[in-house]
């Protein structure tokens, strides 16, 4: 059996740019190198994690040096590199661009776009079970390759956000809310990953970031870049060495099973530096959110036994938000249900709000918000018409 080959490359947890570029094209050679897919006159979508505007130093954005390392191996293949990504829900990408100093890359002649203001086409999706076509990015679609380029970093909905989650970044801010509010974000990330498929997919591990990820974690320095073609497979192997059952990566668990690849460790073959070498306990979104949120007085919060990762860190990234804010004063009252249950909720004097479309069953007489998981901007909105008087 061919095992998915995996690279992970360990230097310096300070590099500077020569280091960094040395790294990247060590972690490059080991997957069979560029050459193997990009030949002259190509177009190569390169494709970062630019969520939000963050500096390299917080461990939330791909590391400016590591898209530069390959766009100049595309070049000097005779490819036309482009730098391609859309921020989050509602951000502006270029100010992202700008925090992330991508900007020095466009101003020393890199291409660098914006995919929100690109032109989008229709994209059948065969596989799919929710969706049967998809807008994507015309620049994306009609590339010769795609080098996705993820960061290593936990995540508030679905554990960690590598390398199959990153793909969600090329679509158009409606799509990535109905990939929340309406169809299931862990399904149709993966459905993503059957039609768009990246050649390559490198890991920034530079410096990572764990805790309240995806975007105020806590930095952490690990000097890693980590590369392979099967994506799920790279998923594996970065969930293994930040402490995570890849198993319990919803997106890349889904993924597998939608044949993009494999999530077995026992099917892929490690080179370059072995996982128990380089390996840390990465603290969860969770774990954080619970170190961090005071609960006010009378109100509840229940995760049923069969609550998924992404509406229980939903709804704590929501709380944790609210925190920020001084607001948790407006939860007195109320009682939050996530997951699916068998019988009757118990009876309460509460006023109750239910998460997700596990939780529709009992929609008829509470408050209900759908979604799978539904978006946090949601869930806060659902709370803040609860206190408002709006919600059952």
């Amino acid at each position: 059996m061919n095992k998915s080959l995996v690279a992970i490359v360990k230097g310096s947890t300070d590099p500077d740019a020569s280091q960094i570029d040395a790294l990247v094209r060590e972690a490059v050679a080991l997957t069979g190198g560029l050459g193997s897919f990009v030949t002259r006159g190509d177009t190569v979508i390169i494709k970062p994690n630019l969520i939000a505007p963050a500096s390299p130093e917080q461990g939330a954005t791909t590391d400016y040096r590591i898209c530069k390392c390959l766009a100049d191996q595309v070049r000097e293949l005779g490819g036309r590199p482009v730098i391609a990504e859309g921020s989050g829900t509602g951000i502006d990408t270029e100010d992202s661009i700008k925090a992330s100093r991508y900007d020095l890359l466009r101003s020393g002649g890199y291409e660098v776009v914006d995919l929100k203001k690109s032109r989008t086409v229709l994209l059948p999706v065969p596989k799919g079970t929710v969706l049967s076509e998809i807008m994507v990015p015309e620049i994306v679609l009609k590339a010769d390759a795609i080098i996705n380029v993820p960061k290593m970093k936990t995540h508030g909905q679905v554990l960690a956000t590598l390398c199959v989650k990153n793909m969600k970044g090329i679509l158009p801010d409606s799509l990535k809310k109905k990939f929340h509010t309406t169809y299931g974000v862990f399904r149709c990330v993966a459905e993503l990953a059957t039609v768009v498929k990246p050649s390559l997919n490198v890991v920034d591990g530079i410096i990572a970031q764990e805790g309240l990820g995806p975007l105020l974690g806590t930095p952490v320095p690990m000097g890693l870049v980590i590369a392979g073609r099967d994506p799920v497979a790279v998923d594996t192997i970065t969930a293994l060495i930040m402490g995570i059952d890849p198993y319990a990566l919803e997106t890349s668990k889904r993924a597998a099973e939608l044949g993009v690849g494999t999530i077995n460790p026992d099917e892929i073959k490690v080179v370059g530096s072995r996982i128990e070498d380089v390996s840390r306990r990465f603290k969860l979104s969770s774990e954080a959110m619970y170190e961090f949120l005071h609960m006010p007085y009378g109100f509840d919060l229940v995760f049923n036994e069969k609550a998924c990762t992404g509406c229980r860190n939903g709804v704590l990234a929501t709380l944790r938000d609210l925190e920020i804010a001084g607001r948790m004063d407006i939860l007195r009252g109320l009682r939050i249900v996530c997951g699916k249950t068998e019988s009757n909720l118990p009876p309460t004097d509460k006023k109750t709000l239910l998460v997700g479309a596990c939780t529709a069953q009992h929609k008829s007489d509470f408050g209900f918000l759908g979604g799978c998981p539904p978006n946090c901007v949601d869930v806060l909105a659902a709370i803040m018409a609860w206190a408002d008087g709006d919600a059952k």
